[in-house]
């Protein structure tokens, strides 16, 4: 890759970041029923145009830090040690993605929020999951270990039921326990192997 395409692919990771970063501030300052795409647009001084190169509509643009974390999951995932057995890896990689922000961000934080105060929302992560869920047992299978596909969607679906439920438990708790440990914990509770 040319210096041109590095910098024109960082410029266009910044427009996708500062529209969300927008999305989300303006959607938790007015509710998401306050803001349009031409507020977002308009915030971060972008056209409508262009924010539909980057995103949908504006429940995409909320959402883009998780849809980031999940590409990052599946990455670590993957390269996991082939040793690794399925379950291992995934507790392993979360750990690994978790620890790397050990501290949630601020953003992260008021999206969980956000999220469970719009159903259109947590509708849009529901299918979002549904799709985490069939790529990564398509991550895993391809790993081997004898995995079939069912076992392979019920040992994805269980990861995420534990990391979604930890989430909420951490913030339910306003984040007395470390959310890394947290997940760590009641990733440590289930066993396929």
């Amino acid at each position: 890759m040319d210096t041109l395409d590095t910098l024109r692919t960082r410029k266009k990771a910044a427009t996708r970041q500062s529209l969300h970063e927008a999305a989300l501030r303006l959607a938790m300052e007015r509710g998401l029923d306050g803001v349009t795409v031409e507020d977002i647009a308009g915030e971060v001084g972008v056209s409508r145009r262009t924010f539909s190169n980057y995103f949908a509509n504006k429940e995409d643009a909320i959402l883009h830090a998780d849809r980031e974390r999940t590409r990052e999951l599946m990455s670590l995932v993957a390269g996991r040690p082939e040793a690794e057995g399925p379950w291992q890896a995934l507790r392993a990689a979360s750990g690994e993605l978790y620890r790397a922000q050990a501290v949630p961000d601020r953003s992260w934080v008021a999206q969980l929020r956000l999220l469970r105060r719009h159903p259109s929302l947590l509708a849009r992560q529901a299918g979002d999951q549904i799709a985490l869920e069939r790529d990564l047992a398509a991550v895993l299978l391809a790993r081997g270990h004898g995995l079939d596909e069912e076992l392979a969607r019920l040992m994805t679906a269980t990861f995420l039921a534990a990391v979604r439920t930890a989430s909420v438990r951490w913030l339910e708790g306003a984040g007395e326990q470390p959310l890394p440990e947290l997940v760590d914990r009641l990733l440590g509770r289930v066993s396929f192997e």
